[in-house]
């Protein structure tokens, strides 16, 4: 619409029938629009707005459009389309945060001989320590990255063991395998230790070297890694 431009330009100090004239619409239009009292849907719009506002500064300017859409719909049970979240957030000139996607923090070494795949996709487990998965996350803190590295018994689905670090050293990986193995203490070679490309160390039973203090009383196994 027309007159909330030359309302703009107005309160910047040009003169309102200079502005109707260029913009090619009528001084008196302009000012019964200005007289013109809100619709309802146009109080509706402020108030939704209010909302829109205390959402996206509560997340720290990080939500776009789908995260506001999301808390208004399922946190406090506004009736809403999200195209109008959207025509809103861009008529009150807030914007999320978009992270471009990153190649994530396994990188597989095309001169190393992987292990071999003796899960075969088949993630399930007779018993306690029979297959261990692992594998390594990142996240962006205010202070850097941070990476966490994770075993989980397949049998009963828990957390067995993690290391949490700033950087992604092999003692990050070796740390949480540590921990399992101090907790569970299974016997030597009874477990499969399963894996992407990168994260299980090299001992006995693989090509390479054991990282010192790792005895790696396991089978290591592992597929393809989709992160290279």
């Amino acid at each position: 619409m027309i007159y909330p431009v030359v309302a703009e330009l107005a309160r910047g100090g040009l003169g309102v029938t200079a502005c109707c004239r260029v913009l090619g619409v009528s001084a008196s239009g302009f000012y019964e629009w200005r007289g013109r009292k809100p619709s309802a849907r146009e109080l509706a719009d402020e108030q939704l707005t209010a909302a829109i506002a205390a959402i996206h500064q509560s997340s720290r300017g990080s939500y776009g459009s789908p995260r506001v859409h999301a808390e208004l719909r399922l946190g406090q049970g506004v009736r809403c389309g999200r195209k109008r979240i959207e025509r809103l957030m861009r008529g009150a000139g807030l914007a999320g945060i978009y992270r471009r996607r990153h190649k994530g923090c396994t990188v597989g070494d095309p001169a190393a001989s992987p292990h071999p795949d003796l899960v075969n996709r088949q993630f399930t487990a007779d018993r306690p320590d029979r297959l261990w998965v692992t594998d390594v996350t990142q996240h962006r803190t205010g202070q850097g990255w941070l990476y966490c590295a994770v075993v989980l018994d397949v049998y009963s689905r828990r957390v067995i063991g993690w290391s949490i670090a700033d950087h992604l050293r092999t003692e990050l990986v070796i740390d949480a395998l540590d921990m399992a193995r101090w907790r569970r203490k299974p016997p030597a070679g009874s477990t499969v230790l399963h894996s992407d490309h990168g994260n299980t160390p090299h001992g006995p039973s693989g090509s390479g070297s054991a990282p010192p203090g790792c005895s790696a009383p396991w089978a290591p196994s592992e597929t393809a890694t989709t992160t290279r």
